[in-house]
């Protein structure tokens, strides 16, 4: 069985990677078991300084495994709080890890996965990413709602009630993104920056990257996905006709026909 995360110490820095490239790395429940492992992992080894996250083949991650959930057939708000906050969770730790992160972009960065990205620290991108959170095609919406703290009220205004995905280009004018390399290059940007961050002990580390989730903290993001989780619940578990729609295709024909049946009603496709 393939490992859907791997762990790999690369110096002082523990790379994470995703790695259902088939399934443009969805993240499945046992992606999120296998994170929050190696959060926990890199946290306690006090030899890495960096933690980067990636994802293995031609995407970062498309997002969660909506194929899992809709065989899940969850139903009620109570039960879908209690899914979306392990999703929360997972996002929150990564957020809040006592180390500098790292997002190595390439390909699709989607909804769960975008949020994991803007978890980090800093996101380096491939020229070829593209960034969004397409949940309300579906009659979703963004689990850990991080974005109005990275782009501002009106950009995220925009993108989460269309759907719309960004460039990479785009992601960094907005300041979601700090760099955007060629795709073959981008290792080695990320590993440049590991080495540029690197030689701080790892104290001051902690303590900088503590002061900003402090920062942050103290502007409500906490409270903001807090509030966006009790939403979240409610949205999820509302069983609009679209919905409804969109579980049977993905039932008869499969997700793929049912992603197809969602795009089309916007006249584009994302995934």
């Amino acid at each position: 069985m393939t490992d859907v995360v791997l762990y790999e110490r690369r110096g002082p820095a523990a790379w994470v990677t995703l790695n259902r490239p088939s399934k443009l790395n969805a993240i499945s429940g046992e992606v999120v078991r296998r994170l929050r492992e190696s959060w926990r992992a890199a946290t306690e080894d006090d030899e890495v300084k960096v933690v980067v996250l990636t994802g293995a083949g031609r995407a970062f991650s498309a997002g969660y495994d909506i194929a899992e959930e809709v065989e899940q057939q969850i139903e009620s708000a109570e039960r879908w709080h209690e899914v979306l906050s392990e999703d929360v969770d997972l996002t929150m730790e990564l957020w809040s890890l006592p180390k500098p992160t790292i997002a190595a972009v390439r390909g699709w960065c989607l909804a769960g996965a975008c949020e994991l990205a803007m978890a980090c620290d800093l996101v380096v991108a491939a020229d070829d990413a593209q960034f969004g959170e397409p949940e309300i095609r579906y009659g979703s919406g963004p689990v850990t709602l991080l974005m109005p703290f990275v782009l501002g009220q009106k950009k995220t205004n925009e993108l989460l009630f269309t759907g719309d995905a960004i460039s990479a280009t785009e992601a960094e004018r907005l300041g979601l993104v700090n760099a955007v390399v060629a795709p073959d290059a981008l290792e080695d940007a990320v590993s440049s920056l590991v080495a540029k961050i690197a030689p701080t002990p790892l104290p001051v580390l902690r303590l900088t990257k503590l002061a900003l989730v402090r920062a942050q903290e103290a502007m409500g993001l906490r409270s903001a996905v807090a509030a966006n989780l009790d939403i979240s619940a409610m949205l999820n578990a509302a069983e609009t006709p679209e919905q409804q729609e969109f579980d049977r295709i993905a039932a008869e024909q499969g997700l793929k026909a049912a992603l197809a049946w969602r795009d089309a009603r916007y006249g584009e496709g994302l995934a």
